[in-house]
């Protein structure tokens, strides 16, 4: 629970096109999420535009403290690079940490060279991490089932803790790793499983609600078919089928954390 009435936490969705097509046809945006806890701001998967959608939404990108990237693909990865010279403010104000799994940095880095000077530091995220970033932590509880090494996350702040469940087959661990969560953020691309696509579908989806059920849950990260299905027709149906408060993200919806304590 939050006590002191001073602090404030936001989610801002800077985009929510998931795979290739709907974001190389920029359906949607494909910014990622920008995380904003009592000033401990961080970005989640900038993926392409997250420049664009950053200065669109009026947020200072030099105020960032950290980048994190789940995994190495070009829809949550993409602008990296512009975006921690953006945090840095072209490294004359070095600062911030780039968190991103191992196979991000190896081999082919999505991350210039030249650029981790201006870091305070980057980080090497691996299952079971868990890491502090000032007045927020988070963990990586479990590696996902996707072509490449992939985490989600589960963040704790002020007594709240909420998970953003990134892409993944589903697996059947996958939900006692986000057990706790009373926000999931879910990446939802398809409307019906595609084996052996590792992507999660729409009975997926409502499979982790029901088994963790959170005080809400956002749909985000939309596939094709998804998006021609009308993501909130799809949150409007899964929540009546799961009795949890469902939401499909748009693109710069702002979800403030004060609204799990309502009701």
């Amino acid at each position: 629970m939050i006590d002191d009435k001073n602090t404030s936490g936001t989610i801002t969705f800077l985009g929510t096109a998931g795979a290739r097509f709907m974001v190389s046809r920029q359906l949607a945006a494909s910014g990622g999420i920008w995380l904003d806890l009592d000033g401990s701001r961080i970005l989640l998967d900038p993926g392409p535009g997250s420049i664009v959608q950053t200065a669109k939404r009026k947020l200072n990108a030099e105020k960032l403290d950290a980048i994190i990237l789940s995994h190495r693909h070009l829809d949550h990865s993409a602008d990296v690079n512009v975006m921690v010279e953006a945090m840095t403010n072209g490294g004359f104000n070095p600062h911030g940490h780039f968190y991103a799994p191992a196979d991000a940095l190896d081999g082919e880095p999505v991350i210039y060279s030249y650029l981790k000077k201006y870091l305070e530091g980057v980080v090497v995220l691996k299952e079971g991490g868990t890491y502090a970033l000032g007045n927020v932590s988070f963990s990586t509880p479990v590696r996902h089932k996707h072509p490449v090494e992939t985490y989600g996350m589960v963040f704790r702040w002020q007594g709240h803790s909420f998970a953003y469940i990134t892409d993944t087959l589903y697996f059947d661990d996958l939900n006692k790793h986000y057990a706790d969560s009373e926000l999931l953020i879910i990446n939802l691309v398809f409307t019906e499983p595609r084996p052996p696509v590792e992507h999660l579908s729409i009975p997926d989806a409502a499979r982790i609600i029901e088994a963790i059920r959170p005080k809400a849950a956002i749909l985000s990260h939309y596939g094709m078919h998804v998006w021609q299905a009308k993501p909130w027709k799809i949150a409007k149906e899964l929540t009546r089928q799961t009795g949890v408060e469902v939401i499909a993200a748009r693109d710069g919806m702002k979800f403030d954390l004060a609204q799990l304590e309502e009701g």
